[in-house]
């Protein structure tokens, strides 16, 4: 059994919409980003069939300086759906009571922060969360809860696994997209090999979802921090700290025995950098043959062209390719080059494709890439990583356990 989406929605209802605009705040500003133009599809879509939208979503965490109020979301969200988005400093107060019921059809109100509440944030199980007074006020102003923010679905909070315990819940346009296209990997036969590119500063993440899908996978493009470990446990002298950095010796040592068993299970499906890039003493982009390192004493940046070559030669002619971090630091034009090569050359091949969401999908709109060249582009981070290892994700397996619920009370 499945969840409902919009299709099983009757129009002209009251709706709870809980979508993930959690954006960079920059000197104060929020700062757009494709989350607003995703979850503005299922707003644009409610509005048209006449329903009247309060929309629930989060912003940092308490504590952090992006921990701020929603009222400059209302005004890019607005942007995005091409109408007025009104906003109140509530989320289920008098004041929020007060303006949902003001709301007529077509309308769209934006409800504040729901992390500025003391029931949102506690991991609990979903039975819990129902009884909160988060869940039990809003609960009773609309007709239906519809679950889009995919990108928080791997987390146990009261907006996210709460109400369907206790409303009609479906799932919005951009879960449903993200769910299929993610889990795709374990679910689905491709026709031609399956590759994974391998990259990425989280080396673990990447480590765990390696492992998690070593059958599934005939070729992991290996970049980034991970690449370097996986070099160094094949005995190339790289991987390791260098002066005051912290990004290899601990993942190592705690992903030892994965990437061993890795080496040895499957030393087909891996395939390894021969080149690096590094910065030379005039600033410039410098390449070394992975062979040719004595002692690392550079922080190695980029894969080198050759390494780019065979990687985007293996994307171009796979049945399926899923990117899983960047293959070096693509923010800096010197050492873009390995990111860019290969997602271009995933853009221009026939088979499916999926690209990571967080950093890694910044690059397509950096380097001037159409998002709809690849099959998806996710607005995801915990919940891809979640998806590919294939771990179940709170907020999903909710829309479908109320969608058992109701289904056993219809029989």
């Amino acid at each position: 059994m499945s969840y409902k989406t919009l299709d099983d929605l009757d129009d002209g209802q009251r709706v709870l919409l809980r979508a993930d605009l959690n954006s960079p705040v920059e000197e104060g500003r929020v700062q757009d980003n494709r989350r607003f133009a995703r979850h503005a599809r299922t707003v644009r879509e409610l509005v048209e069939k006449g329903h009247r939208v309060a929309v629930l979503a989060h912003q940092g965490r308490p504590g952090r300086d992006s921990f701020v109020p929603l009222e400059q979301h209302a005004d890019i969200l607005a942007e995005h759906v091409d109408q007025p988005v009104k906003y109140v400093a509530d989320t289920y107060g008098p004041s929020a009571i007060e303006a949902i019921n003001d709301l007529a059809p077509g309308d769209v109100l934006l409800l504040e922060n729901v992390r500025m509440t003391d029931d949102e944030l506690p991991e609990k199980e979903p039975e819990e969360h129902a009884k909160s007074g988060l869940v039990k006020r809003l609960s009773r102003e609309f007709d239906a809860y519809i679950g889009d923010g995919y990108s928080v679905a791997h987390r146990k909070h009261a907006s996210i696994v709460g109400f369907p315990l206790v409303m009609d819940a479906y799932a919005g346009r951009v879960m449903v997209a993200e769910y299929e296209a993610n889990s795709s990997i374990a679910s689905k036969e491709f026709d031609g090999e399956v590759t994974m590119v391998a990259g990425g500063k989280k080396a673990t993440d990447v480590i765990e979802v390696m492992t998690a899908l070593e059958d599934k996978v005939d070729n992991f493009l290996l970049g980034g921090i991970a690449g370097e470990l996986f070099l160094r446990a094949v005995g190339y002298d790289v991987g390791r700290d260098i002066g005051d950095m912290d990004l290899y010796d601990e993942q190592y040592h705690r992903n030892r025995e994965k990437i061993q068993h890795m080496i040895e299970a499957h030393p087909s499906e891996l395939v390894y950098p021969t080149d690096l890039a590094y910065e030379d003493e005039n600033g410039e982009r410098a390449e070394v043959t992975v062979s040719d390192v004595k002692n690392k004493d550079h922080d190695y940046l980029d894969v080198g062209a050759d390494t780019t070559s065979r990687y985007a030669d293996i994307a171009a002619h796979s049945g399926a390719v899923f990117v899983k971090g960047a293959l070096g630091v693509f923010e800096d034009e010197r050492f873009a080059y390995g990111t860019t090569n290969i997602l271009e050359a995933i853009a221009a091949c026939d088979g499916f494709s999926v690209v990571g969401g967080g950093d890694t999908s910044r690059a397509i709109n950096m380097y001037g890439l159409r998002e709809e060249d690849f099959s998806h582009v996710s607005i995801a981070g915990g919940a891809y990583i979640r998806a590919l290892t294939g771990k179940p994700l709170p907020g999903v397996e909710v829309l479908k356990r109320a969608n058992e619920a109701e289904a056993e009370v219809a029989e």
